[in-house]
């Protein structure tokens, strides 16, 4: 099957959870490249940059933490992209083999609030955006983005990967030039660039929370890439993944870190990139937060769309659920509605917050990516038994022990290492004083011990009954219900 296509499907989309049959795969392969880049090349992106800066660290170390963060976090994400055309199912929906049909609801929960708290962020910011650009209550705009997100959010699938490479253009246009004009014309303190200003503390803290929000991606990858045709290849569904998401990250964190030592102190993230864009042209600052605005729209629409996936198959735990349209707008709906009561209560410590928050999910997802990869690409090697995902008493289980108590136990050996702020500080953290080096303890626990507990997995008899159920699993796509 061509990985050029054209849809055979048209309107709002319908499937959420369900598999994707053969016959409706479409799109191109490269169209994930713009979609990745754009998702991360918004201002929330921007302010991951600011950590090392606001705690001491100077500039070069700084850029220095950005790029290997985003070098080493995104390889996971990609990783989980690849899998997508491969099953055709959204991404979460895939934890079953793992966790098991029931235990699954752990890591769900846990994307869920991400879903939600990265929503409270980007509806806040965009509604700054538009406030100091044209006016108007904040919270009104809170609103106005929400619900224009839920369109999107609703409509679904084709219209996101559009929207996102028609804003991709328009991006390299306008932070081309806002980039350009930031290197040219603003200053920077004294020591900014002196690699002897090295600083253990700050540059792990950047490293970590920028390796944690490229990571926080692996739980949406799949749903953007489920729709293409199974004959796309690992490899360049890898590629168009990482290299878009990389350079919208490594763009828009570095501006973030130039930004933040240029304006020192007085650093706030709106009128600093107003006040940096003015100083290219008067008006360009308030040209680059209106564009920015919408750039946080499309990403709070993803957010949407995969706390909707999340949600609908935490409910499908408890009772099996016909993954109809009445059912994507209640959940898109009801996430829409969570993310705007916590937009509408939130403080206005924005960075603090945000910094923590990064945190936790690198705290929370570390253990699952590395049982979610470690099975799909050590364990079963791709192989998988579709139907038996949506079997309450599969193959499966309702229990997957073995990777609950491998990320259980995973989580259990990064918390002496967790630093976070004045949270909560672990003793072999403050043992580096202050340094979190978690990531580099989940990862290995984690998918070295779920690798030890599988080893007596029978991938081939697993692999005679997904051969087995293809037809009827075709067949309930086509019929709009679970097999």
């Amino acid at each position: 099957m061509s990985t050029s296509a054209e849809p055979r499907v048209s309107g709002i989309e319908v499937r959420s959870i369900d598999y994707v049959p053969l016959d409706e795969r479409h799109g191109k392969l490269w169209h994930l490249g713009p979609l990745w880049f754009m998702s991360n090349a918004q201002i929330a992106t921007l302010a991951v940059g600011l950590v090392s800066i606001t705690e001491g660290g100077n500039l070069v170390w700084s850029l220095l933490a950005i790029v290997s963060g985003t070098v080493i976090g995104t390889f996971f994400m990609a990783f989980h992209s690849a899998q997508g055309p491969q099953l055709g199912l959204p991404q979460m929906i895939q934890s079953r083999p793992q966790f098991g049909y029931v235990g699954a609801l752990l890591v769900w929960l846990f994307a869920y609030v991400q879903y939600a708290g990265f929503n409270v962020f980007n509806s806040s910011l965009a509604a700054d955006a538009l406030h100091t650009t044209v006016h108007g209550s904040v919270k009104l705009w809170i609103v106005v983005v929400t619900v224009v997100a839920l369109v999107i959010a609703l409509v679904g699938y084709d219209v996101i990967h559009k929207a996102e490479r028609v804003l991709t253009y328009t991006f390299l246009v306008i932070f081309g030039i806002f980039t350009v004009g930031v290197l040219v014309t603003l200053h920077y303190p004294a020591g900014s660039f002196d690699i002897g200003g090295f600083k253990w503390t700050p540059f792990l803290a950047q490293f970590g929370v920028v390796a944690g929000y490229q990571i926080s991606w692996a739980i949406y990858v799949s749903d953007y890439s489920r729709y293409l045709p199974p004959d796309v290849t690992v490899r360049k569904t890898f590629y168009w993944t990482y290299f878009g998401s990389a350079l919208g990250g490594v763009w828009l964190m570095v501006l973030g870190a130039l930004l933040a030592a240029w304006a020192g102190k007085d650093f706030d993230t709106i009128p600093s990139i107003n006040a940096a864009g003015d100083k290219v042209f008067d008006g360009f600052g308030a040209i680059v937060l209106l564009f920015s605005a919408l750039g946080l729209v499309s990403v709070t629409a993803l957010n949407m769309y995969g706390g909707s996936l999340t949600l609908i198959s935490a409910i499908d735990s408890f009772k099996r659920v016909r993954p109809t349209l009445a059912v994507r707008l209640a959940t898109i709906a009801f996430t829409a509605a969570l993310s705007l009561v916590g937009a509408l209560a939130a403080t206005s410590n924005f960075l603090e917050n945000f910094e923590n928050f990064l945190l936790l999910v690198l705290y929370l997802f570390i253990p699952w990516t590395a049982v979610n990869l470690m099975d799909y690409y050590v364990v079963r090697r791709g192989h998988y038994a579709i139907a038996e995902i949506f079997n309450p008493h599969g193959i499966y289980g309702r229990w997957g022990w073995h990777g609950i108590v491998s990320y259980l136990v995973g989580f259990a050996a990064m918390v002496p290492f967790f630093s976070v702020g004045t949270l909560y500080v672990g003793p072999a953290a403050k043992a580096l004083g202050g340094a979190d080096i978690s990531l580099f303890i989940g990862l290995p626990v984690s998918a070295l011990l779920y690798w030890w507990m599988t080893r007596s997995i029978d991938v081939a008899a697993e692999t005679r009954v997904a051969e087995a159920e293809a037809e009827a699993l075709e067949q309930a796509a086509h019929e709009h219900r679970e097999p």
